[in-house]
């Protein structure tokens, strides 16, 4: 591994000080003159026809400067088949619907005049759970496409299969096979920062939104179709404040987006919309609960002959991105571990529940609980232990996947050897002989996650502006964001490595549509790959030209010359080193040929974009890992006890081994709340929890010490060798800690949360006569 000045260097995050002291800008501290303040008037029935809306009193409340409902308004749609309209007309389909809106001088006036609204419903017949709304009978979510052409069930018509090899043979030559199904509930991003914007029109019809969005880009040709459905022309900016999270929840455009733009064009004043603690929780989307069917299969040594899964997804009433979570759940359903014969189906089904989006993982959380799980139970089946099981199907560099996907590094194989080391595996799994009401246990689990990008978009491109001034400075425009995950401070490593400068000369700008160039956004583990190879190409372009205008300075070829420690520097003839900025300065006041150094580089990923078949090279390298966690088991509570936990990744190269185990220690949080405490309580389509006291997100207290390994594998095309971490931290966490649970105690338990009451009643339930040979319950 090459040495370097600055990447692979632990450089605290740039913006920690700021944020620290409270001087970070959020869309909550935003203002602007003249501004109003909207709030939303949300359905009070989960499925009903509007009879009428009076709007007449919230109109008298003093403040009130415009009160909109779908029926004085354009309809404006949206969403991924554009299934969605930001005010509902004639009918509404959940609880978060959009009946109407206000904007006012105060949020006070505007929060009295929503109350005042008045709406009359004709309720209708509504269906909650997946399997029920794919029956014939099951009453219909939408009757109608966005087009307007009949719907004759509720089963969204998207092509979700993919198949490779021949399953039906593979299955015939196994001596194992486990079946088994699994399912998970909703959960949600819990971001400190709520989601929030501005709409803002100056006299020209020209629109700025002021955002927390992780798509500007793509959000901003969202608003121009908007404006477009509103008849008007006007030209689109976004401007992004400060990201207090987001993990998906930011990764799409939401109707509080396009009423904000109607009730600002109505007033022709700036109007702000701001969601609280409870509309974040019901208003915005969570992650789509999945149930899932898994069969694997293994030859008479172990390794894998088959592996065959469906599932159904519970989209909800609209679909978002987060219908397309089925062609990232297709990646480890096929390629993650060495499978010669897969199938996989996956069947989203309209409910009256709330609609779904894309979170932290994007759908291989989910694929990865089922997987995971069951492969313990095919190694059981076979008398291996999970570890040697794994190790026998562990991917290797240079293959190619069924599914089409060309490993290039990977290091899977150490990533699972790291874990069963540091976890003491062979001394502490299947421990016999344990007394009293505490047990323990250990698991694994591993990944496979896209780790240089993901063509979901025609683009999965990014562009990055780079100039230099008189003394040295450097401002890099990037069109990518930091959302909270460090990438400011990556670019300024990149950048300043490829430079020769210090950190603290490098200046990111990111965050505005009108000053940064295109960027398809904040998602799949991709910026620290996509942004990163833009900006050091950018650098290099730089670079060159600086070295090329020296050469002509020193009489000396730029071949021998580099940028180091802020000096160029002669390899051959150290007493021709120049300052950097002495260099510059005579370039930009030359009495001919004056120049300033600046460069601009598109950085697109040759990838494919999966279609037909779903097959082809999703992504240009590939992430693996490997989680391991000894639990403690309360047999008497159910409670579940963390005792250590060890996270493995392969990275390619840590650009900044801090920010790298920030990232995996708090997607490990995350994903042992997914596992053992999380979820989104909903009855009839209302959600009963919209809360932090409620919705058990696991706070300070809960901390668990995780130790983050990293593997190094330096993949040739990334940034310096680097890899994307962002989401791969979280996906195995559920089925280790399934995994250990069943080892300290002998219940596997197949529905997520693991919550001690599930743990509880599948010890009892294991207790409880069950036949002649006392067969093992499966906690329902």
């Amino acid at each position: 591994m090459s040495a370097t000045a600055v990447v692979g260097k632990a450089v605290p995050k740039v913006d920690g000080a700021e944020k620290v002291t409270g001087r970070t800008v959020y869309i909550h501290d935003l203002k602007i003159p003249g501004m109003l303040y909207g709030k939303i008037k949300y359905s009070d029935r989960v499925s009903a026809r509007i009879v009428s809306i009076d709007t007449s009193e919230a109109e008298k409340v003093p403040g009130v400067k415009a009160v909109i409902t779908a029926y004085n308004t354009p309809e404006i749609r949206f969403g991924f088949l554009k299934d969605n309209t930001a005010l509902k007309k004639d009918r509404v389909r959940q609880y978060r619907d959009e009946i109407a809106a206000v904007a006012a001088t105060t949020p006070e006036a505007a929060e009295e005049a929503v109350r005042k609204i008045r709406v009359e419903y004709e309720d209708l017949p509504a269906v909650f759970d997946p399997d029920e709304a794919l029956a014939p009978e099951a009453p219909r979510v939408h009757e109608t496409d966005a087009r307007g052409k009949p719907l004759k069930d509720n089963r969204l018509r998207l092509p979700w299969r993919v198949e490779a090899g021949d399953v039906k043979a593979g299955e015939e030559a196994s001596a194992f096979v486990a079946e088994g199904e699994y399912e998970v509930g909703w959960v949600t991003h819990c971001c400190l920062g709520t989601s929030g914007c501005i709409a803002s029109f100056d006299p020209h019809g020209n629109l700025t939104m002021y955002s927390n969005t992780q798509i500007p880009s793509l959000a901003r040709t969202d608003y121009m179709e908007a404006l477009k459905a509103m008849g008007l022309r006007g030209r689109v900016r976004v401007v992004n404040a400060a990201i207090g999270g987001g993990f998906g929840s930011k990764l799409d455009t939401y109707a509080h987006e396009y009423i904000a733009i109607l009730l600002a064009h109505r007033t022709g004043r700036p109007v702000k919309i701001v969601f609280d603690r409870e509309e974040e929780f019901f208003a915005t989307s969570p992650r789509q609960p999945v149930k899932v069917r898994v069969r694997q299969g293994c030859d008479a040594q172990g390794r894998l002959t088959f592996r065959e899964i469906s599932m159904v997804l519970d989209n909800g009433a609209y679909t978002s991105w987060g219908a397309t979570t089925p062609t990232v759940m297709m990646m480890p359903a096929t390629s993650l571990y060495r499978v010669p014969n897969v199938r996989f189906e996956a069947t989203c089904v309209y409910t009256n529940n709330t609609y779904c989006q894309a979170m932290r993982g994007y759908g291989t959380p989910q694929v990865t609980f089922a997987i995971e799980c069951n492969l313990d139970e095919l190694a059981e089946k076979v008398g291996l232990d999970p570890l040697e099981m794994r190790l026998r199907n562990a991917n290797e560099p240079g293959e190619v996947t069924p599914q089409g996907f060309k490993v290039t590094t990977c290091g899977h194989r150490e990533c699972i050897e790291e874990v069963a080391k540091r976890l003491d595996w062979k001394n502490k799994r299947g421990r016999a002989g344990q007394t009293g009401s505490k047990r323990r246990g250990v698991g694994m689990a591993c990944l496979m996650h896209v780790g240089g990008g993901a063509k979901i978009y025609r683009s999965d491109g990014c562009g990055t502006l780079i100039k230099v001034d008189d003394f040295g400075n450097v401002d890099v425009f990037s069109g990518s964001m930091d959302i909270g995950q460090g990438l400011d401070t990556v670019l300024r490593q990149i950048v300043a490595e490829t430079l020769g400068v210090g950190i603290e000369r490098v200046n990111v700008i990111v965050g505005d549509t009108d000053v940064c160039p295109w960027d398809v956004g904040v998602h799949a583990s991709r910026s620290t790959f996509i942004a990163g190879n833009s900006a050091l190409n950018a650098a290099r372009m730089v670079r060159d030209q600086i070295l090329e205008f020296a050469g002509q300075m020193l009489e000396a070829p730029p071949e021998i010359l580099a940028l180091e420690n802020g000096q160029v520097v002669c390899r051959e003839d150290p007493s021709k080193n120049l300052p950097l900025a002495k260099v510059l300065r005579r370039a930009h006041f030359a009495k001919t040929g004056n120049t300033m150094f600046m460069a601009a580089h598109f950085y697109e990923p040759d990838t494919d974009m999966l279609e037909g078949e779903f097959k082809g090279n999703y992504s240009c390298t590939y992430a693996w890992g490997c989680h391991g966690v000894e639990v403690e088991v309360d047999t008497e509570t159910g409670h579940v006890e963390i005792v250590k936990y060890v996270a493995a990744h392969d990275v390619g190269r840590a650009i900044n081994p801090m920010l790298l185990r920030g990232q995996v220690q708090g997607a490990v949080m995350m994903g042992i709340g997914y596992a053992l405490s999380e979820e989104m309580i909903f009855e009839q389509g209302r959600l009963r929890n919209p809360n932090f006291r409620d919705y058990k997100i696991l706070t300070a207290k809960d901390a668990v010490k995780v130790e983050p390994v990293i593997v190094e594998t330096e993949d040739p095309a990334g940034p310096f060798g680097a890899k994307g971490i962002g989401e791969p931290g979280l996906v195995p966490s559920a089925p280790a800690i399934a995994n250990a649970i069943y080892d300290a105690v002998g219940v596997r338990l197949n529905r997520l949360p693991l919550k001690p009451e599930r743990v509880l009643r599948a010890l009892k339930e294991r207790e409880a006569p069950s036949g002649p040979c006392g067969a093992l319950q499966r906690e329902g």
